[in-house]
């Protein structure tokens, strides 16, 4: 959301488009304006910078100048400024997720409460939870320490519940919260009018509130962010991209660049790597964005306080009130595309944008039947098999991760920076004993499993949100799909 592409981070660092072609390292710019309203919306030229001039030497190169390249290097350069920290990137920094994703900047960690807890126990489940929660906190000081104009508001989430399914599945989450031990305010249960007070839309039963999540302008931050790695001495490559990644090297067309830590952090593009095909499914997360609405509309609306929003539905949707007034609004339901390709043809689906229309506009009856769109696009985003983002360091060979959001990169990606550049020196920290740390999520089916799995689960959930609305009852098959994903 981050979600969705949120988040998502990670931009183009790997070395093809996924389409099956060869890196094009002479070819046409892109029109980077085009790819997000996000994009088209920056002030400043989206111009890339040099690329890989030929063989160089680093202590540290980073594949992807995405928000987890770049938080990455932000951290490690402020920690030891005496490092050489190269960072290459396919395209431009922010092309990826981090430049089109829905703006959450938020607490939420794919992984539940739950599960982690069975996995790891309560302690260190909470820590995680805890972390996440520290992140959004750091992230908005990182963005006023460096003047990073990125239409930051921290006026927290609702999930609004529009049905009594949906509603039974708000009250079990904010028990499941307490239960676990999450403070009361972390996550709090809203009556009908409560949730309608600060989301309007149509049919509001109930939700749920927390304070921990920001509104952004994506690729504000991630532009921003990569100017200020700049500052601290950090080179980075554009239009470079990696065609294989090894213990001390980094190839690319232009040269290779070798140093002792090579980190990956390529999110959704991830399969373009050899040998990456099955480390994460590549999914895809397609958005919409009004024109800006006006005052009246909002006064019926809400989001008064920039709240993010989303509902209790299987199938993901979120937004928000961008700070111009528009509604940003996304959502899964975009087919995975056989053998993990990512194509920029795949980011545009004519039924998805049609189908978010349809649920904008029943969301907010007062958009009326043709709901004012004015950019539409989407990105990948990366899911481990086991739905479980992970950060580390092999330390034998140098080898360094960070990914497998499900698009909760935009929070999720600062601590994975912060994380990485700890495991990097050698620190043992309260971050480096977090339970992700390391962590090695089982690869993928090969295909056409994967493709089958994948496509079935998407389609199942879609199912199960259509069901409930008929039947008014949870959904089984829904409850069933996500205990056999281990949350």
């Amino acid at each position: 959301m981050g979600t969705p592409l949120s988040g998502a981070a990670g931009s183009g660092g790997a070395g093809n488009h996924g389409d099956g072609s060869r890196p094009r390292p002479f070819g046409p710019a892109t029109r980077y304006q085009d790819l997000s309203y996000w994009l088209s919306s920056v002030d400043e030229p989206l111009a890339p910078g040099p690329a890989l001039p030929g063989d160089a030497e680093a202590d540290v190169v980073i594949v992807g100048a995405g928000y987890t390249g770049l938080w990455t290097a932000y951290y490690l350069a402020g920690a030891d400024p005496s490092l050489r920290i190269v960072v290459l990137e396919a395209e431009i920094a922010g092309y990826g997720a981090s430049g089109r994703n829905g703006g959450w900047c938020s607490a939420l960690f794919p992984t539940s409460l739950p599960a982690l807890t069975r996995r790891h126990g309560r302690d260190r489940a909470l820590a995680m939870q805890r972390a996440m929660r520290a992140t959004v906190g750091e992230v908005g000081r990182v963005v006023a320490a460096e003047g990073i104009d990125c239409d930051w508001r921290q006026g927290g989430t609702v999930v609004l519940a529009r049905t009594e399914a949906q509603l039974d599945r708000a009250r079990a989450e904010v028990a499941t919260a307490r239960e676990h031990g999450l403070d009361p305010d972390d996550l709090v249960l809203l009556d009908a009018a409560e949730a309608a007070a600060r989301c309007a839309a149509e049919g509001v039963r109930g939700g749920t509130y927390t304070p921990h999540c920001a509104a952004v302008h994506p690729a504000k931050l991630v532009r921003g962010l990569a100017r200020a790695v700049r500052r601290r001495g950090v080179t980075i490559h554009e239009r470079t991209p990696v065609t294989a990644l090894r213990a001390g090297a980094a190839v690319t067309p232009y040269g290779t660049v070798r140093a002792p830590v090579v980190v990956r952090a390529t999110e959704g593009y991830t399969p373009g790597l050899p040998g990456q095909r099955r480390t994460v499914a590549p999914v895809y997360s397609l958005m919409v964005a009004t024109e800006p609405l006006p005052e009246r509309t909002w006064a019926r609306i809400g989001l008064a306080e920039r709240e993010t929003f989303s509902d209790h539905r299987h199938v993901i949707v979120y937004g928000q009130r961008t700070a111009d007034g528009r509604l940003a609004f996304g959502g899964r339901g975009a087919p995975y595309h056989f053998g993990s390709r990512v194509a920029p043809r795949y980011d545009r689906e004519p039924r998805v944008f049609a189908a978010l229309r349809r649920a904008l506009g029943e969301l907010f009856p007062v958009l009326g039947p043709d709901v004012p769109i004015s950019h539409t696009w989407g990105g990948p985003l990366g899911v481990a098999r086991d739905w479980a983002a992970s950060v580390g360091l092999d330390r034998s060979s140098g080898l360094a991760w960070a990914g497998g959001y499900v698009g909760d990169g935009v929070g999720t990606s600062n601590l994975a920076g912060r994380t990485l550049a700890d495991l990097i020196r050698g620190a043992e920290s309260d971050l480096t004993a977090l339970p992700w740390v390391n962590h090695r999520s089982r690869r993928w089916e090969p295909e056409p499993l994967r493709w089958l799995a994948v496509n079935a689960g998407l389609r199942l959930m879609a199912a199960a949100d259509e069901a409930e609305l008929r039947t008014g009852r949870p959904s089984r098959r829904a409850a069933a799909f996500s205990r056999l994903l281990g949350q």
